[in-house]
């Protein structure tokens, strides 16, 4: 399968594209500058930037599905990096004939209604305190997300931890997830790819946690 993505260069990305090489993808990382990652006969460095609809068709050519790791560094302040940079893949995916996408947000903009009282009353108000300008445009990226015609996938990890893949993790689709705490960011990539071949994800928001 011919992958792209976006965000190769974060946390997250780069594990994407480890994984998929490892998998026997062809994987183009869209980056903004240069590429410091590992080479490989299967990897094509595309620069582009993910806000400028106009420079990513070229990036997006010829392939499968696209993955988007994109994030803000500054998640405390307002940031249109996630509903922007949605509205710009779309775009491109559009210009170029690709359907399937597969994004991250995170578990504190699941609906209220669906969490439990702990993660209600105060883990998510303490998170957005700190992480709120990253989580309201999240909220307007799914939204982009569900206003498309595209095959989209989301995923809502909670906090994130560094460390080799376990291999397994616990996952709700359009559903509550019940003691979603942690998930290491090398099973985020690996469910991220997984979902690039599975149907019944098409157009859900999936949380996900160990």
């Amino acid at each position: 399968m011919q992958l792209a993505v976006l965000g190769a260069t974060g946390g997250t990305g780069t594990l994407v594209v480890e994984q998929a090489l490892a998998e026997g993808h062809s994987v183009t990382a869209v980056v903004r500058r240069d590429w410091t990652g590992p080479r490989h006969r299967r990897l094509r460095v595309a620069v582009a930037d993910a806000l400028d609809p106009g420079s990513l068709p070229p990036a997006l050519a010829g392939t499968d599905v696209v993955l988007s790791a994109l994030g803000s560094a500054q998640a405390r302040r307002p940031t249109r990096v996630y509903s922007a940079g949605a509205t710009a893949i779309l775009t491109a995916m559009r210009e170029v004939g690709i359907r399937r996408l597969v994004a991250v947000t995170a578990l504190p903009i699941a609906p209220a209604a669906g969490q439990d009282l702990l993660h209600r009353r105060l883990v998510h108000p303490l998170l957005h305190r700190f992480f709120g300008g990253a989580y309201e445009d999240m909220r307007r990226m799914e939204a982009v997300l569900l206003d498309s015609d595209s095959d989209w996938t989301v995923f809502r990890p909670p906090y994130l931890r560094n460390g080799p893949a376990t291999g397994t993790w616990r996952f709700a689709v359009d559903a509550p997830l019940p003691r979603a705490w942690t998930l290491r960011r090398a099973d985020l990539a690996a469910a991220m790819l997984a979902a690039t071949r599975d149907d019944r994800l098409v157009r859900r928001s999936v949380n996900l946690a160990a």
